[in-house]
C-alpha cells in the first residue's frame, strides 16, 4: 500500500489568513493617531503596516518625525487598550474558512495558529471565532518568543504537537509567513485573499499559492 504523504497538521497565520481584522485594527490605530493630532491613514494603508507586531504597526503609522521610542511605546500601549475595546466590531473569518476547517477536521488533520498579534488577542480571537475547532496550540507575540519570521514559534508548535516540520504545511498571507515556514523547514503556502499580494508571497519563497480556502484540498487528494 502506498504511504499517505498528506500533511498531518496545518499551522495557520491569523490576521489576513483566517480572520479579516483589517477594519478593527485600522480603527483602533486611527483613534490613537487622532487623539494625538497625527494624520490618519485610510484603512487600506494598514495592509502594509500589519504583520510585525503591534509596536511596528504603530511605528509605521506615526509620522516619520514622531517615531522616537518613547512616542512609539506610549502609542502602542494606547493602541492595545483601544483595540481591546474594539477588536470584534467588524472582524470576521474570511469566506470559506469555516468550510475548510470542517474539511480538515473530517480528515483528522491537526490545527494550530502562530501569529505576530499580541498573544492575549490571538488567544481571544481564536476562542471567539473558532471555539468549535480543536486548535491544539495557539501562539501570539509574547516575551521570550521571537516574532516571525524567526522560526522559533513555528518550531515550538511542532515540538508541542510532537510532530516534525515535514508533517505540517504553514498557511499565511505575507512574506513574513513564507519566510517563517522556509526557515522552519515547513512547506510554505501563501493565500491570495489576505493582506498582501502574489508577488510578495512568491518572492518570499511560497511553495504554493491558494486562491480560495478550499483549494487546500489539493494537499489531501
Amino acid at each position: 500500500m502506498e504511504k499517505d504523504t498528506s500533511p498531518r497538521a496545518v499551522l495557520f497565520d491569523l490576521d489576513g489568513t483566517l480572520l479579516d481584522t483589517l477594519d478593527d485594527i485600522a480603527l483602533a490605530a486611527n483613534l490613537v493617531l487622532k487623539k494625538h493630532g497625527f494624520p490618519l491613514h485610510p484603512t487600506e494603508a494598514y495592509r502594509l503596516f500589519i504583520g510585525h507586531g503591534s509596536r511596528t504597526l504603530i511605528e509605521r503609522a506615526l509620522p516619520a518625525d514622531r517615531r522616537q521610542d518613547e512616542v512609539v511605546d506610549a502609542c502602542t500601549v494606547e493602541f492595545l487598550d483601544t483595540y481591546g475595546r474594539n477588536w470584534d466590531r467588524n472582524t470576521k473569518p474570511f469566506s470559506g474558512i469555516y468550510d475548510v476547517l470542517d474539511f480538515l477536521i473530517k480528515k483528522d488533520v491537526r490545527l494550530a495558529v502562530l501569529s505576530n498579534k499580541a498573544h492575549a488577542f490571538t488567544v481571544k480571537c481564536v476562542a471567539h471565532f473558532f471555539n468549535r475547532y480543536p486548535f491544539e496550540v495557539v501562539l501570539g507575540q509574547q516575551d521570550g518568543l521571537p516574532m516571525k519570521p524567526d522560526p522559533s514559534g513555528a518550531l515550538k508548535v511542532v515540538q508541542q504537537m510532537n510532530l516534525e516540520p515535514g508533517d505540517f504545511i504553514y498557511v499565511g498571507d505575507s512574506a513574513t509567513d513564507m519566510k517563517t515556514a522556509c526557515a522552519a523547514g515547513i512547506p510554505a503556502v501563501g493565500v491570495l485573499w489576505g493582506l498582501r499580494g502574489e508577488a510578495e508571497l512568491k518572492e518570499a519563497g511560497a511553495d504554493m499559492l491558494l486562491s480560495d480556502p478550499m483549494a487546500i484540498k489539493t494537499f489531501f487528494e
